[in-house]
């Protein structure tokens, strides 16, 4: 089944990682994709693999006028924007207490005002043609706290607020914005020293399913959100994280004592 046969598609930060397998997997089920990153080899590269049915645009998120640009690129070529996969996004280890002015604008900008940009200027296409679907790739960071990230964490609940936001504003127009939050995810965000085979797992001992995931798991998730299989479905949030916001899972767990059991009728 080509659930994205015919449409027009943009994913941003999609010359590697989940964007990558995002594109690739859009492609293969019919859509025309547009690759926009930054890293024009990579971009290349993957858009010549794919071949007729992707080509890739240099696009900085953070800024307003490569937005205007690529919509304006995207129209010319094709006559309409079908889905957008608001992707690209860097992180920052290191407590807030250490945060510089400089981190918090390089995080903001890619994560928070990226995604904003656009919703804003594919939003307004969508809307005129009161059709259409947005995918904002949040993290299980952004359904709770955490130490060491929270430059990445804070912006990544700002997604997660704002795609409420944009259901609500673009919603009666025939639009849907529903966001995806991935837990770890074997890139080269989430796994930056390159291991392979079973030691990329062994930080998820304590994830319900033990294991870090693949982009080409997050990809389908945003297949499903852009595609006819999610028609009703608006201002949602997505999890693929291994049961991570669930809660930590506990391989051992002692006995209660005599005096605090309660007894069976």
């Amino acid at each position: 089944m080509m659930r994205m046969a015919g449409k027009i598609a943009i994913v941003t930060g999609g010359a590697r990682g989940m964007g990558e397998a995002t594109c690739r997997l859009f492609a293969q089920e019919g859509a025309q994709v547009v690759i926009a990153d930054l890293l024009d080899a990579d971009g290349e590269a993957l858009a010549a693999s794919i071949g007729d049915s992707a080509r890739y645009v240099h696009h900085d998120v953070s800024q307003e006028t490569s937005w205007e640009a690529l919509v304006k690129d995207t129209l010319a070529r094709h006559g309409r924007i079908d889905a957008l996969v608001n992707n690209a996004g860097v992180v920052c280890f290191g407590p807030l207490i250490e945060a510089e002015v400089a981190d918090f604008d390089r995080v903001f900008g890619v994560n928070v005002k990226g995604p904003m940009l656009g919703m804003k200027h594919v939003g307004r296409v969508m809307r005129a043609a009161r059709r259409g679907a947005i995918v904002n790739i949040s993290s299980v960071d952004g359904f709770r706290g955490a130490n060491s990230v929270g430059l990445y964490s804070s912006s990544k609940w700002a997604v997660r607020g704002m795609t409420k936001t944009a259901a609500l504003e673009f919603g009666p127009h025939g639009v849907r914005v529903n966001s995806v939050h991935p837990g770890g995810v074997d890139t080269a965000m989430g796994n930056p020293q390159g291991q392979s085979g079973d030691e990329r797992h062994w930080a998820y001992d304590r994830v319900p399913l033990q294991r870090i995931g693949e982009p080409a798991e997050v990809a389908a998730a945003s297949l499903f959100l852009c595609s006819d299989d999610a028609s009703y479905i608006c201002g949602a949030e997505l999890a693929v994280d291994g049961g991570w916001a669930a809660g930590f899972y506990h391989g051992y767990m002692p006995e209660a004592p005599e005096s605090l059991r309660v007894p069976m009728p």
